[in-house]
């Protein structure tokens, strides 16, 4: 089990922008999950494991850890699912992970070790690539491998038709009228925004929710280096805080994302450019009781974990309204 992790602690804590990720392997190809996600590493026991009637191909059921079934999911039958059956690997591994929070058990093949990276020498997926296969957040190369950084949320929403219905934007709300007379669609209208978004499924669903919820004035960035980069270009063309307020209100970022991660991006928006006021909501999946602390302590107004749009759209109404 791996519980003490205070490196990695440290990495999140100073904005770095650096993490860690475990490799492991399915088959002869390396991947690798971000530490922060991972719970612990156990054996693969087939008694543990009660299979589900009429599931996908690579949800192999629910599997006890610790007299709790959390739901497995074979990772090699899920990224390669036209594989022909070969041998089953000796010894097969479950990552157990939390995230979304929730707890997943992913079967892989066997772990290889941690290794420390920077989000910069992470290579986005091309983008030919990213729109039909985005089950990775990038690659890296550490030696003479590549490793292939998995995108477990996008793997759990081609899973769970629920949790995809949360990018949809269909959800209608109460439009309450303010004292001036403007609705509150009326009002977010008058909202500027930014959002740093790695994943493109997560990104345009997250922009559907808040345009059909009336925050139509939103500039979309692929990483926080983008994102960054034209903060700091605005900051430029201003003189004082007060008047780049005038041109963005409020910043929404994830965490995980090559290039730049949302850490390091909130600590240079508020060490670097000097930004007290602008408003900053981390929007991850990694959002725990402990993470949100950790994002507060670098200048985060508010962390909410995904897929929690609508309460993402509750805190930008409180912050811009």
């Amino acid at each position: 089990m791996m519980e003490d992790r205070p490196s990695q602690e440290i990495l999140l804590e100073s904005g770095t922008n650096e993490m860690e990720i475990l490799e492991f392997y399915l088959g002869e190809q390396s991947f690798g999950i971000n530490v922060q996600k991972l719970r612990e590493i156990i054996q693969y026991e087939p008694e543990k494991t009660t299979t589900l009637p009429e599931s996908k191909p690579s949800v192999m059921g629910t599997y006890l850890v610790r007299g709790q079934s959390i739901s497995l999911i074979d990772l090699n039958k899920h990224l390669n699912p036209q594989q022909p059956d070969g041998e089953d690997p000796k010894r097969p591994v479950v990552l157990v992970c939390q995230f979304n929070q929730k707890i997943t058990g992913f079967m892989v093949d066997d772990v290889n070790q941690i290794h420390r990276i920077s989000w910069e020498d992470v290579r986005p997926m091309a983008p030919f690539i990213d729109k039909f296969r985005p089950r990775f957040t990038g690659s890296i190369n550490v030696g003479s491998k590549e490793i292939l950084i998995v995108d477990l949320e996008h793997i759990l929403t081609e899973l769970d038709p629920e949790l995809s219905k949360v990018f949809a934007g269909t959800a209608t709300e109460k439009q309450d009228t303010t004292a001036e007379g403007l609705s509150k669609a009326e009002q977010r209208q008058q909202v500027k925004l930014m959002l740093a978004e790695d994943s493109s499924i997560i990104r345009t669903g997250i922009q559907r929710v808040l345009t059909n919820s009336g925050y139509t004035q939103l500039t979309t960035f692929v990483d926080g280096e983008e994102c960054y980069q034209a903060l700091k270009k605005i900051h430029g063309q201003v003189d004082s805080e007060e008047e780049f307020l005038q041109q963005l209100n409020i910043l929404i970022t994830d965490i995980e994302m090559p290039k730049m991660d949302g850490m390091a991006l909130c600590r240079r928006v508020r060490e670097e450019l000097g930004l007290k006021n602008l408003k900053v909501i981390m929007f991850s999946s990694l959002i725990t009781e402990q993470m949100a602390a950790k994002c507060a302590s670098i200048g985060a107004n508010g962390s909410i974990s995904k897929p929690q749009i609508p309460e993402l759209v509750e805190m930008v109404d409180q912050f811009c309204l």
